[in-house]
């Protein structure tokens, strides 16, 4: 198993999940596309590109820091050909950027409800789509949304239904996208996590810091992306993946080095089928 030299396309990569599945590929060698907003630092929230890439390329990858909004179709593909013009071509594409606010229908702003759908299912099939010729050319091209399982169960929509619809688009995009793309060898798969993952959305979104440590770290994540990678694209393709269960089938147990705070009771993550158990070992809630 390895990425050298390949080429990742990874949005929202300047900080928490997007930037632990580059580091993970940067470890192997391979090459990274940062397609993200953050240029200045923000007052909260951690990372822009260009820390992003001094962190890939300490870890032995080669960075590429790209200022990209997914929802401006020019700046995408603007960015994939600057991709392809700096690196030969893209070889893996991570759909991680997106926006959240988890509000019942009434409290839901338009402008919040575009913004949410415009970055997570118009952004992850725009990206998708300026990416598909140049995958179509690699060798095990794949596709990753960092979206949930399809399970249209009602409780997963009656307290934030513009949310659910918005992260459920993306999903939607691997159900299709999948079958499309059979026949070009392109694998398109999702992953989501069991628990809640340390991320500034947990922090400053949805649970602050005691929430914090009821996760597990984004290694959890990057490892799982970095095994679905490696997987052939023409066999591993159309996967709706829980990370821990996949990790599990992948040959690994040590699920608490995964955690935040082994001493408190792990956060469960919305979007996860009840019928999905969890490893032998692993207690959430």
């Amino acid at each position: 198993m390895s990425l050298q030299g390949k080429t990742l396309f990874v949005t929202g990569a300047s900080r928490g999940i997007g930037l632990a599945i580059a580091l993970r590929a940067a470890r192997d060698g391979a090459n990274i596309a940062i397609a993200a907003k953050t240029a200045e630092p923000h007052k909260h929230l951690p990372g822009t590109i260009y820390t992003a890439a001094e962190e890939i390329e300490k870890a032995g990858g080669k960075a590429l820091p790209l200022v990209v909004d997914v929802r401006d179709e020019a700046s995408v593909y603007a960015a994939v050909e600057k991709t392809v013009a700096t690196f030969g071509g893209i070889d893996i594409c991570v759909n991680n950027a997106s926006a959240i606010q988890m509000t019942g229908t009434l409290a839901t702003d338009m402008k919040r409800y575009d913004l949410m759908n415009q970055v997570n299912a118009r952004g992850t099939f725009l990206t998708s789509k300026a990416c598909i010729p140049h995958l179509k050319n690699a060798a095990n091209p794949h596709v990753l949304m960092l979206s949930p399982p399809l399970d249209m169960s009602p409780r997963w929509f009656e307290g934030h239904t513009a949310y659910t619809m918005a992260k459920f688009g993306m999903s939607m995009c691997v159900l299709g996208m999948a079958a499309e793309f059979k026949s070009d060898g392109i694998a398109f798969n999702a992953l989501w996590p069991r628990t809640g993952i340390a991320t500034a959305a947990i922090q400053f979104a949805l649970a602050g810091e005691e929430g914090m440590k009821q996760c597990r770290t984004p290694d959890i994540m990057a490892d799982a992306a970095y095994a679905i990678f490696n997987k052939p694209s023409r066999e591993f393709t159309g996967n709706f993946l829980i990370d821990d269960s996949f990790l599990y089938g992948e040959g690994e147990r040590d699920f608490d080095k995964y955690r935040v705070d082994p001493t408190t009771r792990l956060m469960p993550d919305f979007f996860v089928p009840a019928d999905s158990v969890p490893p032998l070992g692993v207690v959430i809630g």
